[in-house]
């Protein structure tokens, strides 16, 4: 008899915990970090995810920001997001479009270096 008395009082206290843990995940989350991680593009033909943390680290492949970020004078400058000049739908005499802005860049790069992903559907993955 004893024990179903207990069974509500840690029913109670296992709920406290979670809205416990709960506002503390929402409140005291990881600050944004200063370079993206990961950049997604959404297209009509799926998403297209750039590794930034990949291609900039020295772990990783340590491309400098001038390698990438075409307009920028010196390293201490912070970079601005490709989407800053090149915007999405069409593009100007003066202004490539931002899909075309990308593709020239990345599968440029890539096929410099014969490395994958060149093809289509290896960046823009549609999620069913």
């Amino acid at each position: 008899m004893d024990e179903q008395k207990g069974l509500p009082t840690l029913l109670k206290i296992g709920i406290g915990l979670l809205i416990v843990g709960v506002f503390c995940f929402a409140t005291y989350s990881a600050p944004t970090p200063e370079t993206p991680y990961r950049v997604a593009y959404s297209t009509v033909t799926g998403t297209a995810t750039f590794d930034h943390k990949l291609h900039a680290s020295d772990a990783g492949i340590g491309l400098s920001c001038l390698d990438c970020h075409h307009t920028m004078e010196d390293e201490e400058e912070v970079p601005e997001a490709c989407g800053e000049c090149h915007l999405k739908g069409e593009g100007s005499e003066d202004m490539i479009k931002r899909a075309d802005a990308l593709h020239t860049q990345c599968i440029g790069c890539h096929k410099e270096f014969d490395v994958k992903p060149v093809d289509c559907n290896e960046c823009h993955v549609k999620v069913q």
